[in-house]
């Protein structure tokens, strides 16, 4: 069993969104999962590794704990819940953020002119995403609370890098709002979101930025850290009325405003309400059941 520190479950963290999330979670003390394929440097294109991820979230005051998991595979997937709950005998967040990202992903042409596994992401991603929630599921339902996250974007609602990426964040977005419906009939403590991250300052993007800076001139000065989400995610999970947020898509800078979370220099990341004129789709009431 583990002690009172909560327990977190991060996929895809050996580098970006998820490095920055899981480093996060550990700065407050939480134990937490660091999953990925990648073991070694040089296993990917971009520098990173789950053990590089565990050691930081060790050295911010947490416990990392890094899982080889392949989040196509179900069982590497059944695994990983099943060494948690033999590991802590719980599980408090649970955030979804493993995608398979193509290198060509931003490439230009139309989707058809790109490799076709471009659109694996659709499955790990999506289908990744329903997987670890289902296995996560009973142990929050049966120790009565916690909270799943899923990493999203905007470009759920506009065009960005072609119909997968798209799929995949509207996908996210839609199960958020989706599983907060069961969870709400069942009568449970168990509250899942979908959160739009900003444009992030990780290793590809500033790769990409620096490649092609004309390109990518509008992102000066609007770009939030990859620990930001995860300091965001922390006060969602403490915020006694977070069920009332349940089954929404969230702008994280402006939860960030909503908590009082500032990121680099001590600011507020600009909302993509105003930088993108867009804003998340609403779940209409009406079931079918």
């Amino acid at each position: 069993m583990s002690d009172s520190s909560p327990v977190a479950v991060v996929t895809g963290a050996s580098r970006g969104a998820g490095r920055g999330i899981a480093v996060a979670l550990g700065s407050h003390g939480c134990t937490v999962y660091v999953t990925g394929r990648s073991q070694r440097e040089g296993d990917a294109s971009i520098p990173g590794t789950i053990y590089a991820t565990a050691d930081e979230v060790t050295k911010a005051g947490g416990r990392g704990i890094p899982v080889r998991v392949d989040h196509a595979d179900d069982a590497q997937v059944r695994a990983l819940f099943d060494q948690v709950e033999r590991e802590q005998g719980r599980l408090d967040i649970l955030v979804n953020n493993a995608c398979a990202i193509h290198d060509q992903l931003p490439a230009p042409g139309p989707f058809w002119e790109k490799p076709r596994e471009i659109g694996e992401m659709i499955n790990v991603g999506v289908k990744s995403g329903f997987d670890a929630s289902w296995y996560a599921a009973p142990t929050m339902v049966g120790q009565g609370g916690g909270l799943i996250v899923f990493t999203s974007a905007p470009g759920a609602v506009h065009y960005c890098f072609g119909p997968a990426y798209g799929a995949h964040k509207a996908g996210v977005d839609k199960m958020a709002a989706d599983m907060a419906v069961d969870f709400d009939d069942a009568g449970v403590d168990v509250a899942a979101v979908s959160i739009w991250m900003g444009s992030l300052a990780t290793e590809r993007l500033l790769g990409m930025m620096a490649a092609a800076p004309e390109h990518f001139k509008h992102l000066e000065g609007t770009l939030e850290s990859p620990e930001f989400t995860g300091h965001v995610i922390w006060a969602l999970f403490n915020d006694p009325d977070r069920k009332a947020l349940s089954g929404k898509t969230l702008i994280g800078a402006e939860l960030g405003v909503q908590y009082g979370v500032t990121d680099i220099g001590g600011k507020y990341p600009p909302s993509v309400r105003e930088l993108h004129q867009c804003a998340p789709r609403e779940q209409y009431p009406f079931k079918v059941k």
